[in-house]
């Protein structure tokens, strides 16, 4: 009842905010920059990297602690989307509060990225795309898109910007899940949740843990007994060799798999729904997991 009611208070306030500016207006703003709004800070990251100094973004979501399926909020919040020339949200239920507070105040002028319609996912589909190379390179390809549409006399740029951010600032990225893909495919592992479903092919790593409950440890639900089960079964007879948990959701079933593993000698290696410290990149936040997954993938003696 009261995420309802803090949602119904922002929409009031974005429609306020909307009233006082009479919308927002196509191409840059009076600052010569475009105002773009993401509703994560992982997509935010990457549309400042791709928009340089032609843009100017800002996040809703950045503290670590929050968790973007039932966040609330603020009237600042609804303000900041009332103003946004580009948004980008996610979707797929991962964070309805955002579309509500972009319909409290519709737009003419405002391109909307959904990352989900990109991608042509539906409801029940894996919402954590941030987690997908293939997906992630989707979305760089949309965003400089956007922004050679809104502001065409800057194209050029935009375009060397994301030529920059894909050959240099995803270097170490992409050279760390290649490197993991020819040393390590084939080899079974486990996790907490189903954030790292979506990158677990792109490393050929065979995540055998059921999809059942590792969607249910994401979404806050309790694990159906038969999926606890299996997910205990394959720590406890060593079925894995690298256990991966969300550190960020330490719930009590993952604490004791967490613990199962280790009692296992099982390597264990954490990745995080959302980035962490709070304002690193994109690319750093990922390279530091990905270096902390092959360090795991090591000590199992895994691969080849």
């Amino acid at each position: 009842m009261r995420t309802r009611i803090v949602i119904a208070a922002v929409l009031l306030a974005a429609v306020a905010a909307g009233s006082g500016c009479g919308g927002t207006g196509s191409g840059p703003s009076g600052s010569g920059k475009l105002e773009v709004v993401a509703a994560e800070d992982f997509w935010g990251s990457i549309a400042q990297q791709l928009g340089g100094d032609r843009v100017e973004v800002s996040d809703i979501v950045t503290n670590p602690a929050a968790d973007p399926h039932d966040y609330e909020p603020s009237a600042e919040d609804a303000r900041t989307m009332a103003g946004a020339q580009l948004a980008i949200v996610n979707g797929i239920g991962y964070d309805p509060w955002a579309a509500k507070l972009l319909e409290a105040n519709p737009s003419s002028g405002r391109t909307v990225l959904t990352v989900a319609d990109l991608l042509g996912l539906k409801d029940g589909d894996n919402p954590h795309q941030w987690y997908s190379p293939s997906s992630v390179r989707a979305v760089i390809e949309e965003i400089t898109a956007d922004y050679k549409r809104a502001d065409p006399r800057h194209a050029s740029y935009f375009e060397a910007r994301r030529r920059s951010f894909e050959t240099d600032g995803l270097a170490s990225y992409r050279r760390l899940i290649s490197r993991i893909h020819s040393r390590y495919a084939g080899t079974p592992v486990g996790a907490s949740e189903s954030i790292f479903e979506p990158l677990a092919p792109a490393l050929g790593l065979k995540l055998i843990t059921p999809r059942g409950f590792m969607d249910a440890v994401s979404e806050g639900a309790e694990p159906a007994p038969a999926d606890r089960s299996t997910a205990e079964r394959e720590i406890a007879e060593r079925q894995i060799e690298v256990w991966v948990y969300n550190s960020q959701n330490a719930t009590p079933d993952v604490q004791r798999l967490n613990d199962a593993a280790r009692a296992a000698g099982i390597p264990a290696a954490a990745v995080t729904e959302t980035p962490t410290p709070e304002g690193a990149s994109f690319q750093a936040w990922m390279t530091r997991e990905l270096e902390g997954l092959q360090a795991a993938l090591a000590r199992a003696g895994a691969g080849r």
